[in-house]
Protein backbone atom coordinates (compact mmCIF):
# COMPACT_ATOMS: atom_id res chain seq x y z
CA UNK A 1 0.00 0.00 0.00
CA UNK A 2 1.57 3.28 -1.05
CA UNK A 3 0.85 6.81 0.07
CA UNK A 4 -0.88 8.95 -2.56
CA UNK A 5 1.38 11.75 -3.89
CA UNK A 6 -1.31 14.43 -3.58
CA UNK A 7 -1.64 14.07 0.23
CA UNK A 8 -0.59 16.95 2.44
CA UNK A 9 2.15 16.46 5.01
CA UNK A 10 -0.40 16.32 7.82
CA UNK A 11 -2.38 13.61 6.00
CA UNK A 12 0.79 11.59 5.35
CA UNK A 13 1.83 11.63 9.00
CA UNK A 14 -1.72 10.76 10.13
CA UNK A 15 -1.76 7.93 7.56
CA UNK A 16 1.53 6.53 8.85
CA UNK A 17 0.57 6.99 12.50
CA UNK A 18 -2.76 5.17 12.26
CA UNK A 19 -1.61 2.02 10.47
CA UNK A 20 -2.07 -0.16 13.56
CA UNK A 21 -4.80 0.05 16.20
CA UNK A 22 -5.31 -1.69 19.52
CA UNK A 23 -8.99 -2.54 19.73
CA UNK A 24 -11.51 -4.95 21.21
CA UNK A 25 -12.66 -8.01 19.26
CA UNK A 26 -15.84 -9.56 20.63
CA UNK A 27 -16.39 -13.25 21.19
CA UNK A 28 -18.47 -15.23 23.65
CA UNK A 29 -22.16 -16.00 23.74
CA UNK A 30 -25.19 -13.77 23.54
CA UNK A 31 -25.61 -11.73 26.76
CA UNK A 32 -22.21 -13.03 27.93
CA UNK A 33 -19.69 -10.95 26.00
CA UNK A 34 -15.97 -11.37 26.24
CA UNK A 35 -13.43 -9.35 24.34
CA UNK A 36 -9.93 -10.02 23.11
CA UNK A 37 -7.66 -6.97 23.20
CA UNK A 38 -6.00 -7.24 19.80
CA UNK A 39 -3.49 -5.41 17.65
CA UNK A 40 -4.83 -5.06 14.10
CA UNK A 41 -4.27 -3.00 10.99
CA UNK A 42 -6.55 0.03 11.16
CA UNK A 43 -8.44 -0.72 7.95
CA UNK A 44 -9.15 -4.36 8.76
CA UNK A 45 -12.59 -5.62 9.88
CA UNK A 46 -13.18 -6.35 13.56
CA UNK A 47 -13.59 -10.12 13.24
CA UNK A 48 -10.61 -10.74 10.94
CA UNK A 49 -7.37 -12.36 12.08
CA UNK A 50 -5.34 -9.93 14.24
CA UNK A 51 -1.59 -9.34 14.27
CA UNK A 52 -1.45 -10.27 17.96
CA UNK A 53 -3.79 -10.90 20.89
CA UNK A 54 -2.40 -9.02 23.91
CA UNK A 55 -5.14 -9.63 26.45
CA UNK A 56 -8.77 -10.29 27.30
CA UNK A 57 -11.51 -8.23 28.95
CA UNK A 58 -14.74 -9.51 30.46
CA UNK A 59 -17.20 -6.64 31.06
CA UNK A 60 -19.63 -8.81 33.05
CA UNK A 61 -18.64 -8.76 36.75
CA UNK A 62 -17.67 -12.01 38.42
CA UNK A 63 -20.57 -13.21 40.62
CA UNK A 64 -19.93 -13.04 44.38
CA UNK A 65 -21.64 -14.70 47.35
CA UNK A 66 -24.69 -12.91 48.74
CA UNK A 67 -22.95 -12.00 52.02
CA UNK A 68 -20.11 -10.18 50.19
CA UNK A 69 -21.00 -6.47 49.81
CA UNK A 70 -17.82 -5.31 48.04
CA UNK A 71 -17.94 -3.86 44.53
CA UNK A 72 -18.00 -6.42 41.71
CA UNK A 73 -14.79 -6.91 39.73
CA UNK A 74 -14.53 -7.00 35.94
CA UNK A 75 -11.72 -9.22 34.73
CA UNK A 76 -8.87 -7.79 32.63
CA UNK A 77 -5.94 -9.98 31.61
CA UNK A 78 -3.16 -8.15 29.78
CA UNK A 79 0.38 -8.86 28.60
CA UNK A 80 2.05 -5.65 29.83
CA UNK A 81 5.33 -6.15 27.95
CA UNK A 82 3.68 -6.64 24.56
CA UNK A 83 1.24 -3.80 25.20
CA UNK A 84 4.09 -1.42 26.02
CA UNK A 85 5.91 -2.61 22.90
CA UNK A 86 2.94 -1.88 20.62
CA UNK A 87 2.26 1.50 22.25
CA UNK A 88 5.94 2.32 21.72
CA UNK A 89 5.65 1.34 18.06
CA UNK A 90 2.86 3.90 17.61
CA UNK A 91 -0.21 1.66 17.76
CA UNK A 92 -3.19 3.82 18.62
CA UNK A 93 -5.70 2.40 21.13
CA UNK A 94 -9.39 2.97 20.58
CA UNK A 95 -11.33 5.05 23.10
CA UNK A 96 -12.52 2.06 25.15
CA UNK A 97 -9.11 0.34 25.13
CA UNK A 98 -7.48 3.61 26.23
CA UNK A 99 -9.97 3.71 29.13
CA UNK A 100 -8.94 0.16 30.09
CA UNK A 101 -5.23 1.03 29.83
CA UNK A 102 -5.81 4.01 32.13
CA UNK A 103 -7.50 1.70 34.65
CA UNK A 104 -4.53 -0.69 34.73
CA UNK A 105 -1.99 2.15 34.77
CA UNK A 106 -0.47 1.87 31.29
CA UNK A 107 -1.64 5.30 30.11
CA UNK A 108 -1.72 8.53 32.11
CA UNK A 109 -5.10 10.06 32.97
CA UNK A 110 -4.50 13.08 30.71
CA UNK A 111 -4.03 10.88 27.62
CA UNK A 112 -4.43 11.52 24.65
CA UNK A 113 -1.79 14.17 24.31
CA UNK A 114 -2.64 17.14 22.14
CA UNK A 115 -0.92 16.66 18.83
CA UNK A 116 0.73 19.35 16.75
CA UNK A 117 -2.00 18.90 14.15
CA UNK A 118 -4.82 19.84 16.55
CA UNK A 119 -3.66 23.19 17.86
CA UNK A 120 -5.80 25.92 19.34
CA UNK A 121 -5.56 29.11 17.30
CA UNK A 122 -5.51 32.16 19.55
CA UNK A 123 -5.21 34.80 16.80
CA UNK A 124 -8.13 35.44 14.47
CA UNK A 125 -7.72 33.80 11.07
CA UNK A 126 -9.49 36.57 9.14
CA UNK A 127 -8.08 40.07 9.65
CA UNK A 128 -11.13 42.14 8.78
CA UNK A 129 -14.54 41.38 7.38
CA UNK A 130 -15.52 43.63 4.50
CA UNK A 131 -18.97 43.95 3.04
CA UNK A 132 -19.39 43.77 -0.71
CA UNK A 133 -22.39 44.59 -2.81
CA UNK A 134 -23.67 41.98 -5.19
CA UNK A 135 -24.38 42.94 -8.77
CA UNK A 136 -27.92 41.92 -9.73
CA UNK A 137 -28.05 39.29 -12.45
CA UNK A 138 -30.85 39.29 -15.01
CA UNK A 139 -32.90 36.13 -14.61
CA UNK A 140 -34.42 36.38 -18.10
CA UNK A 141 -32.12 36.27 -21.11
CA UNK A 142 -32.68 38.79 -23.84
CA UNK A 143 -33.29 37.41 -27.31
Amino acid sequence: MTVAPFMTLAEKTAYKRNLVKIRLARFGRRHQPEFNIVVMPAKKAQQKLPLEVIGTYCPVPVPKPSHDTSTPVKEIQLDFHRTKYWLGQGAEPTERVAWLFKKVGLLPQFWPKTSALSQEITKPVVKDITETEEIPVATIRKR
